[in-house]
């Protein structure tokens, strides 16, 4: 009887890990649902810049769409730095938040270690067709969608 106790409970903590494993994965292995709403928007696009990303230079733009609470955007975060790193004298970079939850530019530079524009701003995805995180866009030196 003993032994039947214990390999049901065994089981039973076994099966609770297993669904809590499962639970957690699949949340974030199924593709992001298009939002009915959406509309593409074509390479060569004019985006209008937001008052926060108007750089004084004439270099290309790459916008990073980020959400503190997406494991996804805080996987990429090394990555995202390298390339700052890398292209920052040849690209200017600035980071757009895409998240419910209100976060300060201030707070996610901070956190994240970023010496870059942070912009909350959810019309700056809308023109460049991003609806989910972490996406990057790429706008040229006359203000158009290069990639996405």
């Amino acid at each position: 009887m003993r032994k039947l106790f214990v390999f049901s409970w065994l089981a039973f903590l076994a099966a609770g890990i297993a669904a809590l494993f499962w639970y957690n994965e699949l949340q974030y292995s199924l593709p992001t649902p298009v939002p009915q709403n959406y509309h593409p928007v074509a390479f060569g696009q004019l985006i209008k810049p937001d008052n926060q990303l108007v750089f004084k230079n004439n270099k290309p733009v790459f916008l990073h769409f980020f959400n503190p609470d997406c494991p996804c955007s805080r996987f990429n975060i090394a990555h995202f730095k390298s390339l700052i790193n890398t292209y920052g004298n040849r690209v200017n970079f600035a980071v757009v938040l895409l998240t419910d939850k209100y976060y300060t530019p201030a707070a996610v530079q901070k956190k994240f270690n970023l010496d870059i524009p942070v912009v909350v701003d959810p019309a700056v995805a809308v023109q460049c067709g991003v609806y989910s995180t972490p996406q990057a866009a790429i706008i040229n030196t006359d203000h158009k969608l290069y990639f996405r």
